[in-house]
């Protein structure tokens, strides 16, 4: 066979179409390069090795997606197939003007063509496969509401795959020809061997006219297809690497107002309600998206009715940007049309708990709080909070807490005469643990109890600890996610001038928001724990002893609250302590650790009812440990106890279930 090569004018013909391929696919790079700018600025170039090492995890070992069993397989397939047949697609390229070209030593290059061979019949396969799981099985997390009206990204995959099958087809048939033509089919090469008993019959120049359409064929879908990813949702191919590589390091915290700019309280575009109000990182977001739909698969708001996808956002924000920039006008200004109410819907916004299984599950670490809270501090920003949330909000203003009590009674439940004696700390003095009880556990009675058994057991290991009293106020956690900047501000300032004036060595908190607020938002010299991590160090240390052990049939299991375990990366910790009881039997429930299900409870959203609920998400959680084969939920969060005590109740199966809290459990039995 002649060699494309060797043909006359062949490297005039593969310049031009090199040259038209890659002009285009630079300009269309450009232009979604261009709508970058516009965001606001986002610093992401810090800890070099956490971030190479994090990418080589989630990007290339492809860490994630092994969760979803069937779908992670067929994307590893591809993502390997890929990878092993980049140098394959270059070297035919070089063929073009060098008919006797390679990228690869000889020693290398047989054992890499059958390789080659075995997996573009895979990835073929794969593919094909892949399309008519689509088009019959459509599994569940394709098929949210709005996917009706987004037929589009639909048939943006099925050209995608099909160009990737006639990528190997156009390969498999270019080397089944020149198999054709030397006579030797072999097991080696199934695929192309395959291809050669169909070309045997023909004659030599329609073998070797098969062959060049082949070899030219591969190379225009190859260039089709580099050309058409920044078009479609498919743009991942090429932005899922450095997506990963600047996805954001510490997950419990929150993005300031701006970045790399002065006081926020002197703008006047406070939020997000225009594209180009977000951050050049969260745009690239949306170019990375792959429209996998775990997000809102994994999404508890999503499970329960509310009118919230964080697929959908990606989307419907995507289309909105290169609607926005058009190809086809390079010369048109930023526009200033705002998505919010119109796009993305008042209520999508406020139906989000913050709860961050969305982004624990997205393969290429998409983040959607941070442009939650920026879309709330728009909606704050021109008073459009809903209703429900006016009064919490305005005692958070007036008292410092959002019950609307006063500050001096922010101390009864360490008074009490049922209760030992709390140390309140004043103004110099010192301790080792500076327990900060947040409002849940200083007003709400059933949080009280909790933050008594914390008292109760600190003194019985004989910890040195101390409350701020009525200097502490409301950490501010939920304020903050609520898009209140300005109340945040207020909250965290007069908390962090109560602990600098008393000398501690670590703060510990009952309530998991606090912990992750303390430790995130704030900027305090001293470490943040939970008091699970410190109960653990006094088991371990033998200053608590088990006194009791579990009797009768009772089965355990532990819901891991939000803002403990996803936002904080403690599971182990409570774990541990359970698993030390005596007697103890406990199980996992199937959406657990960093899976788990959010109970819908936390900070404000006690106070705010979502009309389009069919049900409670608490619900759903305590059917869930029912189905375990657990009789007792434990919990390390009073908003979780409160939430999950009240779903039990309102699902009537007081009697099958019951609630304790972690702090609870181990007092009654040291």
């Amino acid at each position: 066979m002649i060699a494309p090569g060797s043909y006359p004018y062949a490297t005039i013909v593969m310049s031009v179409i090199l040259l038209l391929g890659i002009t285009l696919f630079g300009y269309l790079i450009y232009r979604r390069f261009l709508l970058l700018r516009f965001g606001s600025p986002d610093p992401r170039i810090d800890k070099i090795k956490e971030r190479a090492k994090k990418t080589l995890h989630f990007a290339l070992f492809q860490k994630r997606l092994p969760r979803y069993p069937l779908a992670g397989f067929i994307h590893i397939v591809i993502f390997s197939g890929f990878l092993i047949l980049a140098i394959r697609s270059l070297t035919l390229i070089g063929q073009g003007f060098f008919p006797k070209f390679s990228l690869l030593p000889l020693s290398i290059n047989f054992a890499y063509s059958v390789v080659t061979d075995y997996t573009e019949l895979l990835v073929m396969a794969i593919c094909l496969f892949a399309m008519i799981r689509r088009a019959i099985m459509q599994p569940a997390r394709y098929m949210h509401e709005e996917d009706k009206v987004n037929k589009k990204h639909k048939a943006e995959a099925y050209i995608v795959l099909a160009l990737i099958v006639a990528l190997m087809g156009t390969d498999i048939s270019f080397e089944g020809s020149m198999i054709a033509d030397n006579g030797q089919p072999s097991l080696l090469y199934p695929a192309s061997s395959v291809a050669s008993f169909f070309y045997a019959g023909f004659s030599e120049a329609m073998r070797q006219t098969i062959y060049l359409f082949s070899y030219w064929s591969h190379i225009v879908i190859l260039l089709v297809f580099l050309c058409y990813l920044p078009l479609s949702k498919h743009f991942h191919v090429i932005t899922a690497i450095p997506n990963v590589f600047f996805s954001k390091l510490n997950k419990g915290s929150i993005k300031p107002v701006f970045w790399e700019r002065g006081d926020w309280k002197k703008s006047d575009n406070i939020g997000a309600s225009k594209i180009t109000d977000f951050t050049w990182k969260h745009i690239f977001d949306f170019y990375t998206c792959t429209d996998c739909g775990r997000c809102t698969d994994n999404c508890p708001a999503s499970a329960v009715g509310r009118l919230l996808s964080p697929r959908m956002i990606s989307i419907k924000l995507r289309d909105h940007a290169y609607a926005s920039f058009p190809l086809s006008n390079p010369f048109r200004k930023v526009p200033v049309k705002r998505f919010l109410g119109d796009i993305i819907e008042e209520e999508t916004v406020w139906a989000c708990t913050t709860c961050g299984a969305c982004e624990e599950e997205c393969p290429v670490f998409i983040e959607y709080i941070d442009k939650i809270v920026d879309m709330r501090r728009y909606l704050v920003e021109a008073a459009k909070v809903p209703e429900s949330l006016h009064k919490p909000l305005l005692e958070l203003q007036r008292k410092g807490n959002p019950y609307g009590e006063m500050p001096q009674k922010r101390t009864d439940w360490a008074t009490s005469s049922n209760s030992t004696a709390v140390n309140i700390l004043n103004e110099s003095d010192q301790c080792d643990l500076l327990f900060f009880v947040d409002s849940c556990a200083s007003f709400d009675p059933r949080a009280q109890d909790v933050a008594r058994s914390i008292v109760t057991l600190f003194q019985k290991a004989d910890l040195d600890f101390g409350i701020l009293g009525k200097d502490e106020v409301d950490s501010g956690h939920e304020v903050r996610r609520m898009g209140e900047e300005g109340l945040f501000e207020q909250l965290s300032e007069r908390n962090t001038n109560a602990i600098n004036k008393r000398k501690y060595r670590r703060i510990v908190t009952t309530d998991p928001h606090a912990m992750n607020c303390l430790k995130n938002d704030y900027h305090l010299s001293h470490p943040v724990v939970h008091y699970s991590e410190v109960l653990l160090e006094t088991l371990n240390s033998g200053k608590l002893k088990w006194k009791g052990s579990i009797n009768g049939n009772e089965t355990y299991t532990f819901h891991d609250p939000c803002y403990l375990g996803r936002h904080n990366g403690i599971y182990d910790t409570p774990r541990k302590i359970m698993r030390a009881i005596p007697g103890m039997r406990m199980v996992e429930m199937d959406r657990s650790k960093a899976r788990s299900f959010c109970c819908g409870g936390g900070g404000l959203y006690f106070w705010h009812e979502v009309a389009t609920e069919k049900e409670r998400m608490a619900v759903k959680r305590v059917n869930m440990a029912h189905e375990a084969g657990a009789n007792v939920i434990v919990t390390a969060c009073p908003f979780c106890l409160i939430n999950l005590e009240e779903a039990i109740k309102a699902n009537r199966n007081t009697d099958q279930m019951k609630v304790i809290d972690l702090i609870e459990l181990v007092n009654n039995l040291v």
